[in-house]
């Protein structure tokens, strides 16, 4: 036992795909919480005070009252430090900005202060970290002692900002979340993989593996860019390449005054200078897009009257549109301009340093463009304008207002094209225009710049108008209608499920479809055996998932498995549970009876889709009551097929699959309801189990009973291992 009144860890477990508690990753965590058995909330007094003033945010907690509030409800009447805990964790997480709501708790025995403690988490650093600091803020707020929150939540968010997904990524992975298409973090940054297999797409923020590498050179190349684009009677500025501040100044001067100087080969505005109409100013802008770019060669561009505007292009169509403003601050005789950012520009809540922000922070000692603004006008940061003096800090700055609805279509219709013809699949497009609701052509307006990879955030966070899941089109422009999913069959259970798991792979192989298959035998591709080089069994499955070429997968679960890392996948079409038995060797999970070892292999049903099927045992009374956990359809298999379950099945006009003893030759037959739709002979060389529950899977997987009689005939139950 731990000392009086404490809380001790005892061991904390990733589970990184569906498990036990839930479909998603979660946090498990083995807690000892001593002395503390013997005090519920309502006996440690103050503590519901401390805790609610310290963290408000808990009473939107649900909790298993199931409503506002009902967490706080359990807090007053009397619950123990383990569920609070998991609810303080939680809000941690919320308050670091990576929103979770899952958490359960349940009490290990009788009496014996031992608690397993699940909580979502989207990233395992910051979940582990946010688990530490709960149950520091939460013996602190027991004993009555102070806690820095500020400081823990600043922590917190720091790891969420560096080690999460970015707001664009996570944008795209959310809205490919709602089509139910999974996705995989293949680095720590924001290279994601959407759907399995042979069914994926990657995406990298807003590039896809579309997205071709001679198009982002040619977006980089803004002299080529604007070539190309104007050869298709896009409208273009007119503008000259040039070497030296002096050239820079002799184009401006044939372009006609004032023009636009930027990098040749820039990204993201940076080092672009605007409405340059002196010698000093051109010299001086080219110096800083000299410096910004990999080159010395600067575009000097006409200055096209209007404001800036972003068009975001998926596919063949804009789907996002942003306009630009210009910021000022006023003098007030006192402050310097740097000041006057400060108390007029960077309070807007709206402006921070991170991507969460839609606007950033003005900075006019360090931003070249706006130092060279304030030249133009003979100020620094640190003059004082005279009160009531307005000073242009940033002329079309700010592109993030809302103007999806206003844009013309032959607009839209110019920037389509110029993506389309640098060869993005999805692009940003800078066009500066007086009025975006008219044709470029008699606004004078013209489009300046292609961007590839182009940010998403003034369109998810816009400073003003409506918001714009841009999303859930970059999803539609990956996947159209397909799900992303190739087939998978999870298998699960003690006895037969790796020889059935071997068998169904084999039937999907000569349906003619590229198989993976992750069992207790090893890790195959098409019946290749390849070497699993020290990876778990989660990341041996993974391994498949990661696979282009495999375009279907079947998984050998243990329960072991499921208890310390979860399935490695998030959903199946076809889930088969062989048995419920065999709890000896999970001692150490305590795992104790038949009734705790059926709640780790439900997992296997629990994540059959509503458009797959359950392939379950008709022998196994266990198994049978999975039935009902079932989103989809259910198949009962069995060696007698005067089984209870069986029968009723076929009663309510539903699949099965049993063995039929006639004295002479067994067989296995296929029947919807009463109609028996073919029989099959029953090999000797496989357990008659194992072949049901194969036939099962693989008539739940649409394979024809000809093909699945041929790859009984064809299978070889004993298989030289060929490493490759």
């Amino acid at each position: 036992m731990t000392k009086k009144k404490d809380i001790e860890v005892l061991r904390v477990t990733h589970l990184r795909g569906p498990n036990i508690w839930t479909y998603r990753p979660v946090i498990e965590a083995w807690l000892d919480i001593g002395e503390l058995e013997n005090f519920p909330s309502n006996l440690l007094p103050g503590l519901y005070e401390r805790l609610t003033t310290i963290l408000p945010g808990l009473i939107v907690h649900r909790c298993g009252v199931g409503e506002h509030g009902g967490f706080l409800e359990r807090l007053r009447d009397g619950t123990y430090a383990g569920h609070i805990l998991e609810h303080v964790v939680l809000e941690l997480q919320n308050l670091a900005g990576m929103k979770t709501g899952f958490g359960k708790t349940r009490q290990i025995g009788v009496d014996t202060g031992l608690y397993k403690m699940a909580f979502r988490t989207r990233q395992e650093e910051v979940g582990r970290a946010a688990l530490a600091a709960g149950r520091d803020l939460l013996m602190a707020m027991i004993d009555d002692q102070p806690y820095d929150l500020d400081a823990t939540v600043a922590r917190l968010t720091d790891m969420v900002e560096s080690l999460c997904l970015g707001p664009s990524t996570g944008n795209i992975v959310d809205a490919a979340g709602v089509r139910k298409i999974p996705f995989i973090r293949l680095t720590d940054g924001n290279l994601v993989q959407l759907g399995h297999g042979a069914a994926q797409r990657r995406i990298w923020t807003a590039e896809t593996e579309h997205t071709s590498a001679i198009a982002e050179g040619i977006a980089s190349d803004k002299d080529l860019t604007k070539t190309l684009v104007s050869s298709c009677g896009v409208p273009v500025p007119q503008g000259e390449l040039v070497e030296s501040a002096a050239a820079a100044w002799d184009a401006a001067q044939d372009i006609g005054l004032p023009v636009v100087l930027k990098p040749y080969d820039g990204n993201h505005g940076r080092g672009v200078s605007l409405n340059l109409s002196t010698e000093a100013d051109v010299a001086a802008a080219y110096a800083l897009a000299a410096k910004e770019g990999d080159s010395s060669s600067v575009i000097v561009e006409r200055f096209i009257v209007g404001d800036e505007h972003r068009l975001l292009v998926v596919g063949r169509r804009v789907v996002a549109a942003a306009a630009g403003e210009s910021l000022w601050v006023t003098g007030d005789g006192k402050s310097s301009v740097l000041e006057l950012c400060d108390t007029q520009i960077n309070t807007d809540p709206r402006r921070g340093e991170t991507e969460e922000f839609p606007l950033g922070r003005v900075k006019p000692n360090e931003s070249g463009e706006i130092i060279l603004e304030l030249q133009r006008q003979n100020l620094t940061h640190g003059s004082v304008p005279a009160e009531g003096q307005k000073v242009l800090i940033q002329p079309n700055g700010n592109v993030a207002i809302d103007v999806t609805d206003k844009v013309h279509p032959q607009v839209a219709a110019m920037a389509a094209l110029a993506a389309r013809v640098v060869g993005l699949d999805i692009a940003g497009i800078d066009l500066v225009t007086s009025d975006i609701s008219r044709p470029l052509e008699e606004t004078g307006g013209a489009i300046i710049e292609v961007n590839a990879s182009p940010g998403l955030l003034a369109h998810l966070k816009p400073a003003e108008g409506e918001a714009r899941n841009v999303g859930v089109a970059i999803v539609e422009h990956l996947f159209g209608e397909a799900t992303g999913r190739m087939p998978i069959v999870g298998i699960t259970g003690k006895h037969g499920a790796t020889m059935a798991a071997r068998l169904i792979a084999w039937l999907l192989q000569i349906s003619g479809k590229k198989t993976g298959l992750t069992c207790a035998d090893g890790l195959f591709v098409n019946g290749r055996l390849l070497p699993r080089d020290g990876f778990s069994d989660w990341e041996t499955g993974e391994r498949l998932l990661l696979n282009k070429n495999v375009e279907a997968g079947v998984f050998e679960s243990s329960a072991r498995m499921i208890l310390s890392e979860g399935l490695a996948y998030d959903k199946c079409a076809v889930g088969v549970v062989t048995d419920v038995s065999d709890f000896e060797e999970l001692s150490e999970f305590h795992i104790e009876s038949l009734d705790k070892l059926y709640n780790v292999l439900r997992t296997q049903v629990d994540v059959v889709l509503p458009s797959g099927v359950a392939v379950l045992n008709a022998a196994d009374p266990q198994v049978v009551d999975m039935a009902d956990l079932c989103d989809g359809e259910v198949i009962f298999y069995g060696v007698n097929e005067q089984l209870a379950a069986i029968a009723a099945h076929r009663q309510q006009g539903k699949r099965v699959v049993f063995e039929r003893k006639d004295g002479q030759q067994d067989s296995i037959v296929l029947a919807v309801g009463q109609e028996e739709i073919c029989s099959l002979p029953l090999s000797p060389l496989v357990p008659p189990e194992a072949v049901l529950a194969a036939i099962a899977a693989g008539w739940a997987l649409g394979l024809t009973p000809e093909l699945i009689g041929a790859g009984l005939r064809t299978f070889d139950a004993n298989p030289k291992r060929i490493h490759h």
